[in-house]
Parts: structure tokens; C-alpha cells; sequence
């Protein structure tokens, strides 16, 4: 990467391309501590936590099948995340049946406001959990999920997203970038202009009203409230259908 590139990405410029009809954001950037295709191929080797409990049946369902006005931009399927490198084969977004359901009352609850929800993951695959721990320095795993214990990702029952203006089709400008790991993605950063601040407490007010919580060191990042229901996952997209 060129030092232009990541003064660029430290100073949360926009990507001058997009794939997907509005100007993406460049994501916030680490230098991961061994190659991603070397922890690729010992993540997938792992085996995730061993669980008891009385799990419901996973019912995974695909979001943009339920509400096709949903949109995706799913950074881990690209080179735009903070790896650098893709570690989804596919840009797909799921979550639990219930989780889904409730996404989908939120974005009917924002578009009289000019807003839709824009998808940025949903339910992760286990190995992909040990590649973003095994990639992040010491100092930076606060953001990211302990392989040991498994993610709420990982059950199907948390998203990452934000809003997308419904006149544009643009993302709408936050606080912060997505997946940036500084303070400023903390739920209740001060900083920011007042409409960010004021777009950001709209998405978690539409959110919580549904059942979701907020991670306090990621804006984005919501768990819905039954994520202890349902177990740890390590099904591979190519492997849920099409």
C-alpha cells in the first residue's frame, strides 16, 4: 500500500469508485500480523468453542430476500476492509429469522424519514471470527471478537450497518468510518457534527426500539436481545445456498 493510500484511509476520505452505485468510504486500516492466507488456512483448520445449552434450530435468512430496498456493502467480501483483503468469498449478509424480522420493522420504521438501512455484515462464520483475532494487534483487540468465547456474529444475531439517504442512494457520513478502531466509533463520542451525531442516535433509537443493543465501542455493531439462544456457527456462505 502507498504511503498516499493510507494517509487517504487515516483521514477517512471517500473512495473516488464504487461497486455498488454511491461513493464508498475507505475503510480504517491495520497491517495484519501475518499474512490473512496463512490465517485463513489455520482458521478453517480450528475448531469453534465447544457449547452446552438447549440451542434453537438456526434459521438463517438472507436479508436484501426479505426487503430487496436493503443494501449491501459488505467490506470483508472486498479489499476495502481493514485487512486489506477479502475474507468472505461472497458478498452476502444473514441473521437469525427473528433478527431479520425485526431489521426489516426497523428500515419500514426509517424510510418516512429519507432513510434505509445499509448492510455492512450480519451473521460471520466462525473461522472468520479467529482470522480478525489472529490478524489484530494487541492494542486494537478491544474492536474485535476473542475467537475463545465466539461472537454474536457468529450466532447470526448481530448486524453492522448504518443508513443510506433515500433521495441519493448515498451511505450517510457518522462520526466515524466503519470498522475504524479509534474512539470516535465509541456509541457516545461527543465529537462529530451535530447531523452526524443526530443520524447516529436515529439509527440506534429505530434499532433498540426493535430489540436490539448497541456495542459501545462500535456504533454500527448491534446485538439482538435472543443471540443467547442460538449457538456458535461455522457454516461458510458458499455453503448456506443460493
Amino acid at each position: 500500500m502507498t504511503s498516499s493510500l493510507r494517509l487517504c484511509i487515516g483521514l477517512g476520505s471517500s473512495l473516488l469508485f464504487s461497486q455498488l452505485g454511491f461513493a464508498q468510504e475507505v475503510s480504517f486500516h491495520i497491517t495484519p500480523l501475518r499474512p490473512v492466507q496463512e490465517l485463513r488456512a489455520d482458521a478453517l483448520k480450528a475448531q469453534p468453542p465447544h457449547e452446552q445449552g438447549n440451542f434453537r434450530k438456526p434459521d438463517l435468512v438472507e436479508l436484501v430476500k426479505l426487503d430487496p430496498t436493503i443494501k449491501l456493502d459488505i467490506r470483508y467480501a472486498t479489499t476495502n476492509d481493514f485487512l486489506g483483503t477479502p475474507v468472505y468469498t461472497q458478498a452476502r449478509a444473514f441473521l437469525q429469522r427473528p433478527a431479520a424480522e425485526a431489521l426489516l420493522r426497523t428500515q419500514q420504521e426509517l424510510k418516512p424519514r429519507g432513510y434505509g438501512l445499509i448492510i455492512h455484515d450480519g451473521y460471520r462464520p466462525w473461522y472468520v471470527t479467529k482470522i480478525f483475532w489472529d490478524a489484530t494487534p494487541d492494542d486494537k483487540k478491544i474492536f474485535v471478537a476473542n475467537p475463545a468465547d465466539g461472537s454474536k456474529h457468529n450466532r447470526g444475531c448481530a448486524v453492522d450497518l448504518s443508513l443510506y439517504d433515500l433521495k441519493t442512494g448515498k451511505e450517510v457520513k457518522m462520526p466515524s468510518g466503519y470498522d475504524e478502531m479509534t474512539d470516535r466509533a465509541y456509541a457516545d463520542y461527543p465529537g462529530g457534527t451535530p447531523d452526524e451525531r443526530e443520524r447516529r442516535a436515529l439509527l440506534r433509537q429505530v434499532m433498540e426500539a426493535q430489540g436490539f443493543t448497541v456495542n459501545p465501542t462500535e456504533w454500527w455493531h448491534f446485538d439482538y436481545k435472543d443471540w443467547k439462544d442460538y449457538p456458535i456457527l461455522n457454516i461458510r456462505f458458499e455453503d448456506l445456498g443460493q
